[in-house]
């Protein structure tokens, strides 16, 4: 992968060797599954992500596509001299919306994943206390289905501000194979979400943004304003091997819009 894309970041790169992993039905075999969050993350702490897909991970064709965006981000600023959170990034998935109608209840999948890299606590346990073991930490979120962008951006803020290390919304967990609960530790997150495609028209956002970690946490350090970069990668694939996705996406790409959460 490195060498087929050599200005991909090591995020990049792990994150398409997640993002092209699948399981396999030996590994569903090995224990009693029952398809519900918990038996996929029992499956996660044996398997992981599954096995990697090359050709998923180097290319796309018409009917299985990824989009790639390498972005830097200031998770945190000082407010009046009070660490607050400061970026979130919002990307507008360019969708063919009437292309995705046509094909009505046809089953698609969308695989999102975020790669980026922590600065770990010096002296600090990560399982005892991540928020000072971890530099920071970044989620995505997609809108809903039918939840128009003022709804999506306002629920984001109200998540972003949350405490807690998994961030509790409402979008449409039964659709995500993974579930926020198995899919927010470490630094790296990747999720599949599966509707129709006619579903898939009206979920074209997804938002980017920091929760906390000991560069805001720990003031004293003089990190509360530091960058970081992080990878998104998203795919959409459907079984139909006529639908020319791929062709109509390319001349769709736009920029993220980044904007501050505000208190």
């Amino acid at each position: 992968v490195s060498s087929e894309y050599v200005d991909a970041w090591p995020e990049t790169i792990r994150g398409l060797i997640v993002n092209s992993a699948e399981w396999t039905q030996t590994m569903f075999n090995q224990f009693s599954f029952g398809n519900n969050k918990t038996d996929i993350g029992n499956l996660m702490k044996i398997f992981g992500y599954g096995i990697p897909n090359l050709e998923k991970a180097l290319y796309s064709s018409e009917s299985s596509l990824s989009m790639i965006a390498q972005e830097y981000i200031q998770p945190f600023i000082l407010d009046n001299g009070i660490p607050s959170l400061n970026e979130m990034h919002f990307y507008r998935l360019p969708w063919p919306k009437d292309e995705l109608l046509n094909l009505g209840n046809l089953e698609v999948k969308l695989k999102i994943t975020l790669s980026y890299f922590i600065e770990p606590g010096a002296g600090e346990i990560g399982w005892k206390d991540r928020y000072r073991y971890q530099s920071h930490g970044l989620r995505f979120d997609l809108n809903n289905i039918g939840e128009i962008e003022a709804e999506f951006k306002k629920r984001i803020n109200i998540a972003a501000r949350a405490e807690g290390e998994i961030v509790q919304n409402n979008s449409g967990s039964g659709r995500w194979t993974i579930g926020a609960s198995n899919r927010n530790f470490g630094s790296l997150h990747s999720d599949i979400w599966t509707g129709t495609a006619a579903e898939l028209s009206t979920c074209n956002l997804i938002c980017v943004f920091p929760i906390i970690g000991w560069w805001r946490e720990r003031k004293h350090l003089n990190k509360v304003e530091s960058k970081t970069r992080y990878s998104l990668i998203v795919s959409l694939e459907t079984k139909k091997q006529d639908v020319e996705l791929y062709t109509t996406i390319q001349n769709m790409i736009k920029v993220p819009i980044e904007v501050k959460v505000t208190n």
